[in-house]
């Protein structure tokens, strides 16, 4: 078994996530402005700039955030996460402790995983064949202990690699998990996705699945970036990823972020990749945060 490393390939980008509600903000402006002691203001200017000011720009800016689809500058690594190396510190210690079974991977909701392969399998079926991605190679990203790889990717690929950051979730899906599939895993990429930078031009098929979310936006839109160029002609990156219902929300437990279906294809989209379906996982209980699957290339 090789498990191996990779240098990564550092690149800045300025993060954007658009379409999000501002009325709240909007209605705040408002009554702060409402309630601007207007003698004062008119004594430490005059009357005709403070006018201006109060009819003419902010009305011009409120018209602004309520009419026109705006895009708002959210750094997640210092409003939600204060400090992205607690943040990844925080997952690996979690993770430490999270044992290498399907009950480990799946938390409280292990019955839910045969619903899940399943849709897996039937929406990766869209984009493999002729025409479409070839069956060569597929690497699964955060991959645990090989659950998505041996449901879903291994009996459609010929042969696979797998990351993950935890040793122990590698070495359970060589030594044990995989069985006899093992032998068609090429490489075990023993490196967190922030850090790591897959082979240029390899894969048909890059499976990210519940792993977005324990990278920043800066990291995430940087790892597609890198992602894109891994694959071959008519290759395909599949996320499958918890969307939190509004804005984001951060898990202080497992230390993830759940961001809104919105924000995720901004950042899709400033990686340089076109979305090609999008599909909602069904079958899955009320109480579980809605899951989407998102092909893109």
């Amino acid at each position: 078994m090789e498990i191996a490393e990779t240098a990564p390939e550092p690149r800045e980008s300025r993060i954007a996530l658009p379409n999000v509600e501002f009325a709240a903000a909007a209605e705040a402006l408002r009554d702060r402005w409402k309630d601007t002691d207007d003698s004062m203001c008119r004594h430490s200017m005059s009357f005709h700039l403070h006018h201006s000011l109060r009819s003419e720009f902010f009305a011009s800016y409120l018209y602004l955030i309520k009419e026109i689809p705006m895009v708002k500058l959210f750094p997640v690594t210092c409003e939600f996460i204060k400090g992205e190396k607690q943040f990844y510190y925080r997952a690996q210690q979690f993770y430490e402790d999270v044992p290498p079974s399907e009950e480990g991977m799946m938390g409280d909701f292990v019955e839910i995983c045969h619903v899940d392969l399943e849709g897996s399998r039937e929406f990766l079926k869209r984009f493999v064949g002729p025409g479409k991605a070839d069956t060569h190679c597929a690497l699964d990203c955060g991959c645990g202990i090989g659950r998505v790889s041996k449901g879903v990717l291994l009996p459609v690929f010929e042969k696979m690699e797998m990351a993950d950051m935890m040793e122990h979730f590698l070495l359970h899906a060589h030594e044990e998990y995989l069985g006899e599939d093992a032998d068609r895993i090429e490489t075990y990429y023993c490196y967190s996705l922030q850090e790591f930078t897959p082979p240029k031009k390899k894969y048909d098929v890059i499976w990210m699945q519940w792993v977005a979310c324990h990278l920043t936006d800066k990291d995430l839109t940087n790892f597609l970036f890198r992602c894109k160029k891994s694959l071959r002609p008519n290759g395909v990156i599949i996320m499958k990823e918890n969307m939190a219902r509004q804005g984001c929300k951060l898990d202080p437990i497992d230390s993830s972020i759940s961001r809104h279906l919105d924000i995720m294809k901004c950042i899709i989209a400033r990686a340089g990749l076109e979305i090609l379906d999008i599909e909602k996982q069904e079958g899955f209980p009320d109480v579980i945060m809605p899951v989407w699957m998102i092909a893109m290339q």
